[in-house]
């Protein structure tokens, strides 16, 4: 049964949309095993509103993270940056999103691609921590 009060609206920043459970990747579920229920994703993705952008990754040093070429990161700035944080750093006033690496006063930005690099600050250069990724979102071709 659907929430009438949830369902496809947009209420005070908030949108709500059906769910249907969880389905099998694998080997199918019985359908009688979904029940319906609305979810806010706004409350499921973002925890501090004002703190909270959508950035759009481009390329493919990310993959082996699970971002892939276009998909939406969703970034909180309120989160304090750690050690294996994936997160959205300004080098040289140029965006990259990395695995942030912090061990032994040593910082660097990790690719989670082979074929890409580290991002590891030299003298002069600048490096900001701009936000925390805190999910990706992909959207197929219909």
């Amino acid at each position: 049964m659907r929430d009438a009060s949830c369902a496809y609206t947009v209420f005070m920043n908030s949108i709500c949309v059906p769910m249907l459970g969880s389905a099998q990747a694998g080997f199918p579920s019985p359908a009688e095993d979904l029940q319906e229920q609305a979810i806010d994703l706004t409350r499921l993705l973002v925890t501090h509103p004002q703190a909270t952008y959508l950035v759009r990754a481009r390329g493919a040093s990310m993959v082996e993270a699970g971002i892939f070429d276009n998909d939406l990161m969703v970034v909180n700035r309120a989160i304090r940056p750690r050690h294996q944080h994936i997160v959205v750093a300004v080098v040289d006033g140029e965006f990259t999103i990395k695995m942030l690496y912090q061990r032994q006063g040593r910082t660097k930005l990790k690719a989670a691609n082979p074929t890409y690099g580290d991002i590891t600050p030299k003298e002069g250069q600048t490096l900001e921590i701009w936000g925390v990724v805190t999910a990706a979102i992909r959207q197929f071709k219909p």
